[in-house]
């Protein structure tokens, strides 16, 4: 009995120690820039400026059947699986857009590049294209991501944006911040696009 307390104990300081690293790592990746325009005690307007992504597409349904697969198909993208054999940062947040016709995964390319330096994709289902500038409504949550939650704050950011008399369009994206492997203090986001340059323009 005393031998099994010892290996918990050990078993027990060794995640902690793992997860303190992972925490320290992920602090040191690099993160999509933006600028909060609007802090509500529910929700966030943010302005994400033009970026240089990598996505694949796909005709998955779910979380579960999109982040799999897509995820190994842009990391074999950015851990050289190009025409230079380059390894290339990985960034967050990680993108999904899951809905009822085609769905998408991107990777966030890190600052230092463009359409123009980017290796090519060895994978023709990978591909590479820069985003226009845009203002997005933003929701927050903790844990491990599921469709459910997904639905969820969806309906929950919709509603206050309903409320707050704040138009929107397009589809409800995913934005996803921590590796697998990290338990705790994650970070989820739903993002929305809304038009507020034009509703502040009719204020």
């Amino acid at each position: 009995m005393k031998t099994f307390f010892v290996i918990a104990a050990v078993a027990i300081f060794l995640v902690i120690i793992f997860q303190s690293f992972t925490l320290m790592s992920a602090n040191k990746t690099e993160e999509q820039k933006y600028t909060v325009i609007l802090k509500d005690k529910d929700f966030e307007i943010r302005f994400y400026p033009s970026a240089t992504l990598a996505t694949i597409n796909s005709d998955a349904k779910t979380y579960k059947e999109l982040s799999g697969p897509g995820f190994r198909k842009l990391a074999g993208y950015i851990f050289g699986g190009n025409e230079s054999n380059t390894s290339i940062s990985m960034t967050s947040p990680v993108h999904m857009d899951i809905n009822d016709s085609v769905s998408s995964m991107s990777f966030v390319m890190p600052s230092s590049y463009n359409e123009e330096n980017l290796p090519k994709p060895n994978d023709p289902n990978v591909h590479i294209h820069k985003t226009a500038d845009e203002y997005v409504a933003v929701i927050q949550f903790g844990g491990f991501a599921s469709d459910k939650d997904m639905v969820f704050y969806t309906g929950k950011l919709r509603d206050i944006l309903t409320e707050k008399g704040i138009t929107s369009y397009g589809n409800a994206r995913f934005l996803g911040y921590n590796p697998p492997f990290q338990l705790i203090d994650r970070r989820n986001e739903i993002v929305i696009s809304v038009n507020w340059e034009k509703q502040m323009n009719q204020q």
